[in-house]
């Protein structure tokens, strides 16, 4: 027996899951599946303890999936950037430049959240939807596409027609296979860590990246964690020095992350287990096929610098719903105008993160003191700076 629906979400991680909410708000009938069930706590085995911040032009899409108004209580505003240059003959901050919300909105630059609570809160919101069937534990098997349907085989056996698939199927997305895209991968040689810390002083919803070398060391602002300011790490490193640090014990590794954080919060305490993510920029060659979008994920992944990556996957889904309607859902015009619409920026943002890390993986004594005059340099010329923090968060 064939199911027919309108929309079949290949990918429930929190673009998949957002997707789902958005398509289902708008009153269309949603399948979303999933191998893995999703992880809803913070504290259990699989749990992904990184966090995301959603930058200004993001809010409107989670306000009208219905995701915003569950996601604000919870949310840290990230008010000020602080960017500090470390790469002296010793780890300590030697330039340290701010760059305040205020002098280009009204707004934070955004809101931060732990990925395990965005999973929690898109499920529930799934809950309220008649019309969307989240399905953790399964997989899409299949994928055949012809001008009137995309015609889905799930793990289970189950067969799905549907109007349009959207493959939020994550960096080796099936369905991107199935369709034939081509992706081009660059690699750094790089992992990152992941992790909580508490720490004395507080954080006054200062985001704090410090370059050094082998990528930045970036505190991003949490609530407080049993009575103390929390923040959440990214280390990035190469991946030998990632896979050295990982295998100190608990005082080694607290020496080391505090000799890297500078003393800038005063001692870090290290509040959550450490988790493990590679480090690469990836594209494919088109955004959409025959009947398929592909997002997030699935469409291009970049490092874990400047807030970049979800809010692209959250740019594509506010593409998607303003493309689509009843009508043409799924049809070529629209899933070209998304392509024409989403990759010039995409680019844009790609090759502006790749050379931001580029830049932060230096280790040559003399390109890191070129790479802190640059930056000083940059924060005495103000129409730049506001113009890079404009476009930075997405602003038009």
């Amino acid at each position: 027996m064939r199911q027919t629906v309108d929309v079949l979400i290949s990918g429930g991680g929190v673009a998949g899951l957002a997707a789902a909410a958005a398509f289902g708000t708008a009153g269309y009938s949603v399948i979303c599946v999933d191998p893995a069930p999703p992880v809803t706590t913070g504290d259990a085995p699989g749990a992904d303890l990184r966090t995301t911040a959603f930058l200004q032009p993001s809010i409107p899409v989670l306000t009208q999936a219905g995701l915003w108004q569950r996601l604000e209580p919870h949310a840290m505003p990230l008010q000020v950037m602080r960017i500090v240059d470390a790469g002296g003959a010793e780890p300590e901050a030697r330039i340290t430049h701010d760059f305040n919300a205020a002098d280009v909105s009204d707004q934070p630059f955004g809101w931060n959240l732990p990925n395990w609570l965005l999973r929690r809160e898109f499920v529930a919101r799934l809950g309220d939807l008649p019309n969307v069937d989240f399905r953790p534990g399964t997989a899409t098997a299949r994928v055949f596409t012809r001008e009137r349907e995309a015609l889905v085989t799930l793990s289970d056996g189950t067969k799905v027609s549907a109007r349009l698939v959207v493959a939020a199927d994550g960096r080796h997305s099936p369905v991107r296979r199935a369709l034939g895209i081509p992706v081009h991968t660059r690699r750094y040689g790089q992992k990152a860590l992941a992790f909580a810390v508490t720490h004395p002083e507080p954080h006054r919803n200062v985001s704090t990246e410090i370059h050094r070398s082998g990528g930045p060391f970036t505190l991003v602002p949490l609530p407080d964690h049993e009575g103390k300011p929390c923040s959440a790490v990214v280390w990035m490193e190469t991946g030998p020095e990632i896979e050295r640090l990982r295998a100190l014990d608990r005082a080694e590794f607290g020496a080391a992350m505090n000799a890297r954080s500078c003393g800038l919060f005063g001692w870090l305490e290290q509040a959550t287990p450490l988790t493990i993510w590679p480090i690469i920029t990836q594209h494919a060659e088109r955004m959409a096929g025959q009947r398929v979008a592909l997002m997030a994920e699935a469409a291009h992944v970049v490092p874990p610098i400047g807030a970049q990556g979800l809010n692209m996957s959250l740019g594509d889904l506010t593409a998607l719903m303003d493309l689509c309607t009843p009508a043409t859902l799924g049809e070529a015009a629209p899933l070209d105008a998304y392509h024409r619409r989403r990759w010039p920026e995409i680019q844009l943002r790609l090759a502006g993160v790749d050379a931001l890390n580029r830049a932060s993986m230096m280790e040559n004594r003399a390109l890191r003191d070129a790479r802190g005059a640059a930056l000083h340099a940059l924060y005495s010329l103000a129409p730049v700076w506001r113009g890079l923090m404009q476009l930075g968060i997405g602003m038009r």
